[in-house]
């Protein structure tokens, strides 16, 4: 057991170094941003999806691409349009004549094949296409035909999304947002880091970036994160604050009830105890606390509870409601023994 607890030490205090070189290899590239870039990396490192929100021109898709630059896994980039297929996202038949002269369908990979995927303004397509990836996103495999094929691993989708332009957008279906662990706000940079930006990018030079985790010991790091330990007090302070979310549950505060029409369902609370993982492992720490669950609240609460009328009339907004929450619902008592 203590030599268990020796090698997992080891593990941690080597996962820790890792996370702070992926940080240093982007921050070449991207100024400012670190709770974006932490929370994306947590998610990657738990195995969970993104949605990052933000309007043009803050180097959402530099980041997604650095990030795959760092890492040595295939990277796609789709930019999703109001004329594309689910077919030019999953991959399609093609009937093709063999050298017997028999005619049979070959199935070609669509882009969806690949370790990260990058949906780029995923809003700008319609819900027929937005909805080849919810097989891809949950099951990690795509259905064509009669047949099912595995998707690499791993597979992370990170998505983007303008939240300003509403002309010729599809907002995304309550199933499809749910599959997203993270709904990252990407907001606009402060004046230093903006004077570091207008600086680093108009010399016309291009930093060197180095890879630093291959597929396989990203799944290696995501087991070993798996088996960070949750105390039965902070998963019992996860389910109260998902439950509190709920204006139909009976111990939900009086201003849920009043100001949410619905809120998040029971993956929201395996999403917090992951990403509260992720927090811990990224600090070295061999389990999680309240203040892990917390940091990770809003990403993952954010596109999990709908606000109604009198929410907005009073100008609350959802993160307003979380924040508010998490102030409310009180955390867990350690019993003291005399």
């Amino acid at each position: 057991m203590a030599a268990d607890k020796r090698d997992f030490d080891e593990f941690l205090e080597k996962f820790k170094k890792h996370h702070d070189l992926m940080v240093d290899e982007l921050h070449k590239v991207i100024i400012g941003q670190s709770n974006v870039i932490d929370q994306i990396l947590a998610a990657i490192f738990t195995g969970g999806h993104c949605l990052l929100v933000g309007v043009p021109g803050l180097a959402k898709t530099l980041l997604v691409s650095t990030i795959a630059q760092i890492l040595d896994v295939q990277f796609r980039r789709v930019q999703f349009t109001p004329d594309l297929m689910p077919s030019d996202i999953t991959g399609t038949n093609v009937l093709e004549e063999t050298d017997t002269g028999r005619r049979e369908f070959r199935f070609v990979n669509g882009p969806v094949f690949t370790n990260i995927l990058l949906a780029d303004e995923i809003n700008r397509t319609p819900p027929k296409t937005q909805a080849s990836l919810l097989q891809a996103m949950q099951e990690r495999e795509v259905t064509a035909g009669q047949q099912t094929y595995k998707l690499p691993e791993p597979f992370f989708v990170i998505a983007t999304q303008n939240p300003i332009e509403q002309e010729g957008t599809y907002p995304l279906p309550e199933a499809q947002l749910d599959r997203f662990m993270f709904n990252v706000k990407v907001d606009y940079p402060t004046l230093e880091e903006e004077e570091r930006i207008l600086a680093a990018t108009t010399t016309g030079e291009k930093p060197e970036i180095r890879k630093v985790l291959s597929a396989k010991s990203i799944l290696f790091l995501q087991r070993q994160i798996n088996m960070i330990e949750a105390a039965p007090l902070t998963v019992n302070y996860v389910a109260r604050l998902v439950r509190a979310t709920r204006p139909s549950d009976p111990a939900a505060p009086k201003f849920v009830k009043d100001m949410v029409d619905w809120g998040a369902g029971p993956r929201a609370g395996q999403y917090l105890i992951a990403g509260a993982k992720a927090v811990a492992a990224m600090n070295g720490r061999p389990s999680i606390s309240v203040a892990d669950v917390k940091e990770v609240a809003i990403p993952v609460l954010r596109h999990r509870v709908s606000t109604n009328f009198q929410a907005q009339a009073e100008g609350m907004k959802t993160e307003d409601v979380i924040h508010r929450l998490l102030k409310e619902v009180p955390e867990p008592q350690i019993p003291k023994y005399v």
